[in-house]
């Protein structure tokens, strides 16, 4: 369309007997118009949806989401055993949470511990960045119950030592950790629903050094996970799929696994070092 409008305007100038093409005269000015308007609606938008990480956007503001961390300090965390911060495990570096290595990826949080949030959710959108290493096991577990004993992940039976019981978003190192040969159709691979349902096997993952971007949704009973601005996996708590899958898992042992109507939000320390970045949720209406 706009060639087409220089072209007419070019052939009415002609008729007027101007000398020059119109575009020889227009078009060094209309580059210079269209560069400028460029720069600055890509400034705009910037402005509006990038940030520095740890921060909100100005859009991330008027849409009501919140810093579950704030990127200094663990206000708003604390372990799931105690009202206190682990002493052991966890490092804030440059605007970075890291899980520390204790040198077992099997050692799951027989170290500092896992960290949950000292709120509790119900309906969220909850999204983070995490980087994984070689070799690593970690993830982030919702409706988490810090008052139910932790189970050994061969048995089920409660157990003095382990992870807060809880859904979990698996992140593992895919590629070399054993875990994702473990279980059932992929169930504990990186993005899976951890021990009850597989993710889609076509998703994106960035390899180790690199961020990748995880995305919860809780609405009622339906929860979502994303993985890279892709949907990966849905599944519904208390569908009778739910509960077959409950039943076959490790979780069988306890009573409405899963199916809690609020609880914790969990990062998990399992022994080898994963990284966190850009925590943020927002509250969804009850319906």
């Amino acid at each position: 369309m706009f060639i087409k409008f220089l072209w007419t305007l070019e052939t009415s100038v002609k008729i007027m007997n101007f000398k020059k093409p119109l575009t020889n005269v227009l078009l060094p000015g209309l580059a210079f118009v269209l560069v400028a308007l460029l720069a600055a609606s890509c400034s705009t938008c910037c402005k509006r949806c990038c940030a520095p990480p740890n921060t909100l956007t100005a859009q991330e503001k008027a849409g009501g989401w919140t810093l579950l961390w704030d990127g200094r300090t663990m206000t708003g965390w604390r372990s799931p055993k105690n009202d206190g911060f682990p002493t052991r495990s966890w490092r804030i570096n440059d605007g970075v949470l890291t899980v520390v290595s204790s040198g077992d990826a099997n050692a799951e949080s027989r170290s500092g511990g896992d960290i949950i949030t000292t709120e509790c959710y119900s309906n969220f959108e909850l999204k983070a960045d995490f980087m994984i290493t070689p070799g690593c096991n970690s993830g982030i577990k919702i409706f988490v119950q810090p008052n139910i004993s932790p189970i050994d992940k061969k048995t089920g039976k409660p157990t003095a030592v382990g992870s807060a019981i809880g859904l979990e978003y698996q992140i593992l190192d895919d590629a070399h950790h054993p875990d994702a040969n473990l279980g059932r159709n992929g169930d504990r691979k990186l993005g899976a629903l951890y021990d009850l349902f597989p993710c889609d096997p076509n998703k994106i993952v960035h390899p180790p050094g690199q961020w990748n971007h995880a995305r919860i949704i809780s609405r009622g009973t339906h929860v979502e996970h994303w993985l890279n601005g892709h949907k990966i996996l849905a599944y519904d708590r208390g569908s009778p799929a739910f509960r077959e899958a409950v039943a076959l898992s490790k979780f069988r042992n306890i009573p409405g696994f899963g199916e809690w109507p609020e609880g914790h939000i969990l990062l998990q320390e399992h022994g080898s070092e994963v990284s966190f970045r850009n925590i943020k949720i927002h509250v969804l209406p009850a319906n």
